[in-house]
């Protein structure tokens, strides 16, 4: 059953704490991140070779079900932008650049999946976008923790800032984005999710 978002707690180090808490008992999703942290980390961390990047696309297209039926097309976006010098950087910019991939005669914008790439390759610089988080940061909007636009989450340099101003504004900045990506995502699904039956993997 869907909770009332006029209960839903206002943010603090409390509640953080208790969704990263929680986090570490969803044994689906941290065996998820455990096994993509090492595919990105460990084994593929760069991206020059297309089967590698291929792998990486595949994998997140899978376990996060973001619905990209053209994962070749995708990878070779990827190549092609030579994105490794801005990952390590964090450079903002790069995610709205991945995002835009042209398939046939159309350019289909996966920003969703850009900033799980991203994300995956450099946790610390790349919050994740997602419809949960969204809503979750639209609902505080009231709050005037930053002055923005819906459309605004969108353009990822933006989205980041919102992020810190988020963090700023409720007194949680000693936690990283990393965990407030954890907290946003669980909180959103917890009050937002109108299908939970539906909803196995997908983030």
């Amino acid at each position: 059953m869907l909770k009332d978002i006029k209960n839903l707690p206002t943010p603090c180090k409390s509640e953080i704490e208790k969704y990263l808490i929680k986090w570490n008992t969803l044994e689906n999703y941290v065996n998820q991140e455990n096994s993509l942290k090492k595919l990105f980390k460990d084994i593929y961390k760069d991206n020059q070779d297309i089967n590698e990047v291929l792998i990486k696309v595949c994998s997140l297209n899978d376990f996060y079900s973001t619905h990209i039926l053209s994962v070749f097309d995708v990878a070779k976006h990827i190549i092609k932008l030579d994105i490794d010098s801005r990952l390590n950087m964090g450079d903002s910019t790069l995610v709205n650049e991945i995002a835009l991939v042209n398939i046939g005669d159309k350019n289909i914008n996966f920003y969703s999946f850009a900033t799980k790439y991203c994300n995956h390759h450099n946790p610390l610089e790349f919050p994740i976008y997602d419809s949960y988080v969204e809503k979750v940061l639209m609902h505080f909007k009231k709050d005037n923790f930053s002055i923005f636009k819906k459309s605004d989450l969108k353009n990822y340099t933006r989205y980041k800032q919102i992020l810190l101003d988020f963090q700023k504004s409720y007194y949680i900045d000693e936690y990283n984005l990393k965990d407030l990506d954890k907290y946003l995502w669980q909180l959103g699904k917890e009050f937002f999710n109108k299908y939970p039956k539906l909803d196995t993997n997908a983030k």
